[in-house]
């Protein structure tokens, strides 16, 4: 088996663990029950999907793009029917749209230069549906950026959805030798406890809303907004008293509170502008949103 795979692409972030202590605090973390529904991304030679797949969970879905894997993943499938392969892009159909059962939980070891827009990917796919766990390899300065407090430089809009649909957290730091080939940073276990606004990722308005916040970091919300919706800067001024927030103020300082209220008194303007062009007028996805 091991003869017929060549050398890991490191460009499409084939890292993969090997360290089995690792593996025994994710399966122990993650917790699988009989009943569970699980979504892997990255499954590469199948050392996490074994382990997940040894736990009996209900079914595991287990994506991979990268074909030369078969082998591999192809004998895990014979010896366990609760594993289904979506093979392609989870970027770009890889994952349907609908999964029957939906999973539950995703517990994987991500290409992390993807971890921010397959995470939308995801949130908007499956969260709605009834995802409401994740354990999540990704690189340490993407974990630190999700959990961003207030007032941090390092808040971005993921993060702050994220942290509005229930609590991320840092449970664990990993380093490069627990991987084969080691990544050039260091690596962490991203814990996501989802347990609100399940609907979030999907709502065009406020995806549009927080990406204009952070569009040019060094201004102010206030010039941010009045950008997106020209001509009504001191109407938007106006609502953004009512939240009790000064003109100066910038999306990373907001509290999770004033995200929401914001929403509530700028959702209004920000539909009537939406209606008359349809969806051309939200901004388009972007990788590092």
């Amino acid at each position: 088996m091991q003869g017929r795979f060549s050398r890991p692409n490191t460009h499409i972030g084939q890292n993969f663990l090997i360290d089995r202590n690792i593996l025994a605090f994710i399966l122990g973390r993650c917790d699988v029950g009989s009943h569970d529904v699980l979504l892997e991304v990255g499954a590469g030679k199948g050392f996490l999907t074994e382990g997940l797949l040894g736990e009996n969970p209900l079914l595991v879905y287990s994506s991979e793009i990268d074909r030369r894997f078969e082998p591999y993943l192809g004998s895990l499938r014979t010896r366990y029917p609760n594993l289904r392969m979506l093979w392609g892009d989870a970027l770009k159909g890889g994952l349907p749209e609908q999964l029957e059962p939906p999973p539950n939980k995703m517990v994987a070891n991500i290409p992390y230069h993807i971890t921010t827009p397959l995470l939308w990917r995801v949130l908007e796919l499956y969260a709605p549906a009834g995802l409401n766990y994740m354990l999540l390899m990704v690189q340490k300065e993407a974990a630190e950026r999700i959990c961003a407090p207030e007032r941090s430089k390092d808040r971005y809009p993921l993060g702050i959805t994220i942290q509005a649909m229930g609590k991320p957290r840092i449970v664990r730091k990993v380093p490069p030798e627990a991987f084969s080939p080691s990544p050039r940073v260091d690596s962490a276990l991203l814990e996501v406890s989802i347990q609100k606004n399940r609907s979030l990722p999907r709502d065009r308005i406020w995806r549009t809303l927080v990406r204009a916040a952070f569009s040019q970091r060094r201004k102010t919300l206030l010039n941010n907004l009045a950008a997106l919706l020209p001509g009504m800067r001191r109407e938007i001024a106006d609502r953004m008293a009512q939240a009790a927030l000064s003109g100066t103020v910038r999306g990373e300082e907001l509290e999770l509170e004033q995200w929401h209220y914001l929403y509530e008194i700028l959702g209004p303007l920000l539909q009537a502008k939406k209606e008359p062009a349809g969806d051309r007028w939200l901004l388009p996805a972007d990788p590092d949103e």
